[in-house]
């Protein structure tokens, strides 16, 4: 039986010829309670088989098997992976994927955290990355970027589009936040507002992100500016399922493959 096709929001600038992508929200699954609906948590409390039908869906996207759809074992790390192929064993630890494969479908797994997918289309190169603030802050998307050229695309061709993620007005931190990302990195007090409290920012995690890739010499990128932790139908969020003492919480999946 063909799977269902979960929806997915599309942007302008991953429109292109060779290249399939999306952002895929919490809808279309098969998963319940916490998890409703579209669960690709992997390390997630979820029925596992609940959690291979929803990849088997977001596959089926790209008309390709499950085996392409690969996810990493994401540890808020600055280390991206060339991928050549399926995973021969467990998934590995790391937050980038980069491939110039085509049918391989490269993913980002995110419920907060910003997911950035990119792609030179002149010179058939993709990319995913999963960026928090410790990834965005130490290197992450620097990282993809330094690898996607070491496999032949040019910075002057990549394009990225950062997907729905926890927007500053819901992402409340600590001051001391503030003077840690002071600390490394000049650029970075722009992206804190006053919070509440003395004692409490706003961080802007996408803006943030975006100036990062700017910075890097991408002049092609955008965000979709989804809020993940404001949106409960639509989106996952860590934030509001903490907030509302649940026991755990989905992680939704951003995607992007070169067409065979």
């Amino acid at each position: 039986m063909p799977a269902q096709i979960p929806p997915r929001i599309l942007h302008p600038l991953l429109d292109l010829p060779g290249v399939q992508h999306g952002f895929f929200t919490r809808q279309g699954g098969v998963s319940t309670g916490v998890y409703d609906s579209l669960n690709i948590g992997l390390g997630s409390r979820d029925d596992a088989l609940a959690v291979q039908e929803n990849r088997r869906r977001v596959a089926a996207a790209f008309d390709r098997p499950v085996e392409q759809l690969l996810s990493l074992y994401q540890v808020h790390s600055t280390s991206a992976l060339e991928v050549t192929g399926p995973w021969p064993l467990d998934r590995p630890e790391a937050d980038g994927l980069v491939t110039s494969t085509p049918g391989l479908i490269l993913s980002a797994l995110s419920a907060d955290c910003a997911p950035l997918l990119f792609a030179d289309p002149s010179n058939g190169v993709v990319a995913s990355c999963h960026a928090g603030w410790k990834g965005a802050l130490y290197g992450m998307i620097e990282a993809t970027l330094d690898l996607m050229q070491s496999r032949g695309a040019a910075l002057s061709q990549i394009r990225c589009v950062i997907g729905p993620c926890i927007a500053q007005v819901s992402y409340e931190v600590g001051a001391d936040y503030a003077g840690l990302f002071a600390d490394h990195d000049p650029d970075s007090p722009t992206f804190f507002i006053p919070g509440a409290a003395s004692d409490k920012r706003l961080f802007d995690l996408p803006g943030y992100c975006l100036m990062r890739l700017k910075r890097a010499g991408i002049t092609q990128c955008a965000a979709t500016g989804h809020d993940t932790c404001a949106d409960e139908a639509l989106f996952f969020s860590n934030r509001r399922n903490f907030k509302q003492q649940l026991p755990d919480y989905g992680r939704l999946i951003s995607a992007i493959m070169l067409r065979p």
